[in-house]
């Protein structure tokens, strides 16, 4: 996963938590939900991310 990827999706992690923390604080449901649901899918893209480094780790040692 390259550094510009892992910036992105930590990034929206941290929108998403400030969203969240901001509904709930503002009794804002939408809002709180909605940066839940940011933060879930940047922990999903970065699991995705992960994953895929490690396949091509795999593959690298069977090709060497």
């Amino acid at each position: 996963m390259g550094f510009d990827d892992k910036f992105e999706n930590k990034s929206e992690e941290f929108s998403g938590k400030a969203k969240e923390t901001i509904g709930e604080a503002t009794g804002d449901d939408e809002l709180k939900n909605q940066g839940a649901a940011d933060q879930l899918k940047a922990k999903t893209k970065q699991v995705g991310e992960k994953v895929k480094d490690l396949g091509d780790d795999i593959k690298d040692k069977f090709t060497k």
